[in-house]
């Protein structure tokens, strides 16, 4: 059963059902489910599909395309000794088929690149110099490696350049995703519980098709992640190997953002990482940025380049809180320490995180979906040194700011006297930095509301799990 995608199948429709031969790049994060939205959109329709062989030598890769074209049905006298024999062997392939649209599906493209090899070159050959001018070839290609697929693909310089014709990043599922594929594989976790999911895992599709039934949340994380053979275990270092072709700058540069949660100018990660400054740091963070692992956040709406890096991988933070630096061995860690303190200050953190990922969900529940805006997260100080942190700041075009205040609670947030004064003075600092004559409208986001109280008064507008957890 495929979960959403709906904007993707209509997009490979579309290309499947247009007028000319079309190029399609589907790319993503590993797990992230590429291949199954191609084989679930197509099904048998497939003139000719191959995937290619991780880690394999040239002569490897081209015995496996000729299996591929084997499996095809076409018969194959003798082995390719290029790549460019290798496309002539499908072009053969593509004239003998009888149906209209020929759908040729190559998946994890990157791998076939071995070195010296001149895939690329044959690839720009042969679309464009055959397959281009025809009406009946659609090409998909696919692959984890998003660093390969944006340099060579759609950074092109030589004949692909331009060449693509639909580029279709597939996204993590939501909360809202997540929550029916759970229901298809007839788990019944309450919305809480699919929310610290979602912390931990983000929305990957693979790492959601692992729960258990049977097993509580806290259980199946153990399970997953901490256990001797636990399947997750040691998916950090396999995520980044298969994303990378040299992982080592893109770890150290995440690495130190996971130590620094509220974010790093520029200048923060150049110093910390002893990464020269320039393209080369340049190209890392625009990739790990291509991949969703981070993002760059505006903090001060008076400037146009002033901004933090932030890392917003849920998994890859999960990771570096608990499992790298985790010394003691214990395959139940998450279940003996879920009501602990280490526990409890991780989810506030990681609730702003699942927060901006659902921005969306977030200004459709304020009911300004329609309005024009831009989001900030801002660390701000007045002119005596007094400073404040705002969470989220939704500026927008209707003469309005929503200051945004997350809190993660099992229960209805209580605001004390203490967060109230807290509150007023965030919202006192804001003005004063920013002498904005906007309306401003504290916001609360939490996942069970706010109880009512004397000081709830203060609160303008709220926004509850329930509402991020909408379409």
């Amino acid at each position: 059963m495929l979960i959403g995608r709906i904007q993707e199948q209509k997009e490979l429709m579309g290309a499947y059902q247009a007028a000319e031969s079309k190029f399609v790049v589907v790319y993503g994060r590993r797990r992230v489910g590429k291949t199954y939205l191609v084989r679930q959109t197509f099904k048998e329709k497939f003139t000719f599909a191959h995937s290619g062989q991780a880690n394999a030598s040239l002569s490897e890769q081209l015995f496996g395309w000729c299996a591929s074209l084997k499996d095809s049905g076409m018969a194959v006298d003798k082995m390719p000794h290029s790549w460019l024999e290798a496309f002539e062997l499908l072009k053969d392939l593509i004239r003998q088929s009888q149906v209209r649209k020929k759908v040729i599906f190559i998946d994890e493209l990157p791998w076939l690149d071995t070195p010296r090899s001149r895939f690329v070159n044959a690839l720009e050959f042969f679309w464009n110099s055959w397959a281009s001018g025809r009406d009946d070839v659609l090409l998909i290609v696919c692959g984890s490696a998003t660093s390969w697929i944006v340099n060579k693909i759609f950074k092109n310089h030589g004949g692909l350049h331009n060449r693509v014709t639909n580029q279709i990043y597939l996204k993590p599922f939501t909360l809202n995703e997540c929550e029916k594929y759970i229901e298809s594989m007839r788990l019944n976790y309450a919305r809480y519980d699919i929310l610290e999911g979602y912390m931990v895992m983000g929305g990957i599709p693979y790492y959601w098709s692992l729960l258990q039934r049977g097993e509580s949340m806290a259980q199946n994380i153990d399970r997953l992640f901490f256990a001797d053979k636990g399947k997750l275990r040691f998916e950090f270092n396999e995520l980044y190997d298969s994303l990378f072709r040299n992982p080592e700058k893109y770890v150290t540069i995440v690495r130190v953002l996971g130590q620094n949660p509220s974010g790093l100018t520029r200048d923060e990660i150049i110093k910390m990482t002893k990464i020269e400054n320039g393209g080369n740091l340049s190209k890392v963070l625009e990739e790990l940025g291509h991949c969703g692992f981070i993002q760059y956040v505006n903090t001060n709406p008076r400037k146009k380049n002033g901004g933090l890096y932030k890392l917003v991988d849920n998994f890859t933070l999960f990771y570096f809180k608990f499992m790298s630096e985790n010394k003691t061995n214990d395959e139940l860690f998450w279940t003996h320490n879920y009501n602990a303190a280490v526990r409890l200050s991780w989810v506030g953190l990681a609730f702003e995180r699942v927060c901006f990922q659902h921005i969306r969900q977030i200004k459709d529940a304020l009911k300004i979906g329609g309005v024009l805006t831009n989001v900030y997260s801002l660390r701000i100080k007045d002119d005596h040194g007094k400073g404040a942190q705002i969470d989220m700041l939704i500026d927008r075009a209707d003469n309005t700011v929503n200051l945004c205040e997350m809190k993660f609670s099992n229960q209805e947030y209580l605001i004390d006297k203490k967060d109230s004064e807290n509150l007023q003075n965030k919202i006192d600092i804001f003005q004063k930095f920013t002498n904005y004559k906007k309306t401003i409208l504290l916001t609360m986001i939490t996942p069970r509301g706010i109880e009512h109280n004397g000081y709830w008064g203060m609160v303008q507008s709220e926004v509850t799990a329930d509402d991020l957890f909408k379409e």
